[in-house]
């Protein structure tokens, strides 16, 4: 163990992080004596007294006004969030309320997402879920105070808002502005006894030198933070205030970067990269954060204009899912981006083409990272200069990783180095656990089976090497399998990556009579390709490591299907694929119509439409065959 006694407060606070020989160094100190703020509100508070008039937030209003941006320093962002807070305070929000944010990225929404978790629990949203699902969100957090778009900023949302409103599930709808908006404000509608207003305008008399509520502990909630959302009602995952304090700091005590550091954001707020990474990690060193406009990486304007953003603003950093690094790859470089040396790249596996794509193009090497919701945000990262092909990195301080073999009887057996099996993680980040309910004492809390003794199961396959780095096989639930053996899907990706046309890859099963599921393989390919799905079939079949993993078909798509924050969205291929196998196996019987397939509730579910005349008997028979959830309807 280390003599603290020896180290001072820099030297406790900012170890050497650069190599994988570091961790052990840095674990000799315990994590409770290295200082770290209580809170995030803590976190903010140290950042303004050190830093008070550096520039925290470079807000772009947009992707092609990038030159236009809004800036706050620290001490005015600080005055911000106690504005905001003590109007949260005003409205009854107290420790244990959560308060509901839905909004794309503005300069308004990042103070908002900080005054939330000082004054109660911030709960943001993804806008793009179904308004059910946003309402049962809202329900399950017990949310009565809505922070959202206006009209400016996001038509949909800010229609939603009014719904939600006007069904009496809020009691105040404060409204955000878009950056930079011009004067003057759209006029607002009075709903029933709701109160309505813009959140700035309503704050404008508010103390902005301190917070007048009771300051948050570490052991309390900060965030509900709702996964995935492309499927079913999403699950509200609890953060404590002190997990995502470690883990911001595991993140700022990367050595590859300092306080001059500039990072750049662009994923929604939504998600917790976008708070953990490129909001609170920065706070940790004073780092400036150039905030994108409200599309953020799905602009596609922003695509053309990247290089000279980054050459303009000196970004150093930034954090992107695999596609946003495919695309840059094709991006012409018209200008200086040598300040640019530590992309980094996670949510999704990273294909090895678009590896080698974006670093031939910019001479900068994409570092690797792993993480999870459920464990805060980041839980490995990799090192530029000491790769390992293959793994997506080496765990973090005072963070566990082990994979295990479950049990029949529901205990898990810890397998060796080097075996496969089911990633899991205990330490510091590790949720609180999912919102089952909430009563007079706050949001009752539960793993829902995938806590252990303190260990999260993370559903995703894996093993460690000797060294400790973590190998990533695909999500568990991903895996195609085809008479009872296991077909990584990452394999046959990787074998169609290869080919020097092919831009991106999904591989799922397509269901089987047979042998259950086939693998099948969708990809989009370069401008003007003229490869053609038969070539990609046999370039896969000589490149896959087994003859039962090779793709019964390739299908060329314009573009593969993801989530909100890019990650690649399997279940719509799944989808995709059942309808093809029922569209073949009915192909023979007269009068069917059509056949569709959707995700529902996380699975996917097939209707065939019929002809009136068709014969319904040996429909239901063919379907029967399949293990598939599917009806049958009758065009009239």
């Amino acid at each position: 163990m280390t003599d603290l006694t020896t180290l001072g407060t820099e030297e406790l606070l900012w170890p050497r992080y650069a190599g994988p020989e570091d961790l052990a160094a840095i674990e000799a100190v315990p994590l409770e004596a290295r200082g770290l703020p209580e809170s995030t509100y803590a976190l903010l508070v140290r950042a303004a007294a050190r830093w008070p008039e550096r520039t925290a937030l470079t807000v772009l209003p947009e992707a092609s006004r990038w030159r236009e941006p809004l800036q706050r320093t620290y001490s005015q962002l600080l005055g911000d969030v106690h504005r905001y807070a003590n109007l949260l305070h005003t409205l009854g929000v107290r420790r244990t309320d959560a308060v509901a944010l839905i909004a794309p990225n503005c300069a308004e929404l990042v103070p908002a997402t900080l005054a939330a978790q000082l004054a109660g629990i911030a709960a943001p949203i993804n806008g793009g879920l179904s308004p059910d699902h946003i309402a049962e969100l809202l329900r399950r957090s017990g949310a009565r105070v809505l922070i959202v778009a206006g009209p400016e900023l996001s038509l949909d949302s800010w229609d939603g808002a009014r719904e939600l409103a006007e069904r009496g599930l809020v009691d105040a709808v404060l409204v955000l502005r878009p950056t930079k908006a011009p004067e003057p404000a759209p006029e607002l509608p009075v709903i029933a006894d709701i109160l309505v207003g813009y959140l700035d305008a309503l704050a404008a008399e508010q103390d902005s030198t301190r917070f007048l509520g009771q300051p948050p502990a570490a052991s309390d909630l900060a965030a509900l933070f709702h996964t995935g959302g492309t499927t079913g009602v999403p699950k509200l995952a609890a953060h404590r205030h002190s997990g995502e304090v470690a883990n911001a700091w595991m993140i700022a005590a990367n050595s590859m970067v300092d306080e001059e550091s500039v990072i750049f954001a662009a994923l929604p707020l939504f998600h917790v990269n976008a708070l953990v990474v490129t909001l609170l990690a920065p706070l940790f060193r004073g780092q400036p954060v150039v905030w994108a406009g409200p599309l953020g990486y799905r602009d596609f304007a922003l695509y053309a204009e990247f290089w000279k953003i980054v050459a303009h603003y000196r970004i150093a950093a930034m954090s992107a899912v695999p596609t946003v690094y495919a695309v840059l790859a094709q991006c012409p470089i018209d200008a200086d981006i040598s300040s640019l040396r530590y992309a980094m790249v996670g949510a999704s596996p990273l294909p090895l083409a678009v590896r080698e794509n974006f670093q031939r193009h910019t001479g900068v090497t994409l570092v690797e990272g792993y993480g999870l919701t459920e464990a805060t945000c980041a839980t490995a990262r990799s090192y530029p200069d000491a790769p390992r092909p293959g793994a997506v990195g080496q765990r973090m301080p005072y963070q566990q990783v082990a994979v295990v073999r479950p049990s029949e009887d529901g205990t898990w057996e810890r397998l060796s180095a080097g075996e496969t099996g089911i990633l899991t993680i205990s330490g510091p980040t590790v949720f609180a656990g999912y919102v089952t309910d909430r009563d007079e004492n706050g949001h009752r809390l539960d793993g829902l089976g995938t806590l252990v003794d303190g260990w999260l199961s993370t559903g995703d396959l894996a093993h460690i090497d000797a060294d400790g780095f973590i190998h990533l096989h695909g999500r568990a639930k991903d895996l195609i399998i085809r008479g009872g053996h296991n077909i990584d899907p990452a394999s046959i990706e990787d074998a169609l990556l290869s080919h020097p046309r092919v831009t991106a890859a999904g591989a799922v099963g397509r269901p089987d009579v047979h042998a259950g599921e086939v693998p099948v393989a969708y990809v989009t390919v370069a401008p003007e390709s003229e490869v053609t799905e038969d070539d990609l079939v046999a370039w896969a079949a000589q490149r896959v490591h087994e003859r039962a993993a090779a793709p019964k078909t390739v299908t060329i798509l314009d573009a593969l299907p993801v989530t909100d924050v890019g990650k690649p969205y399997k279940l719509g291929l799944r989808a995709d694929a059942t309808r093809r196998e029922l569209l073949d196996a009915l192909a023979t019987v007269p009068s069917v119509a059509g056949v569709n397939a959707a995700v529902e509730d996380g699975t996917i579910a097939a209707t065939v439409i019929l002809d009136s005349d068709a014969d319904r008997n040996g429909v239901e028979a063919i379907l029967g065959r399949y293990a598939i959830d599917s009806k049958i309807e009758v065009r009239q």
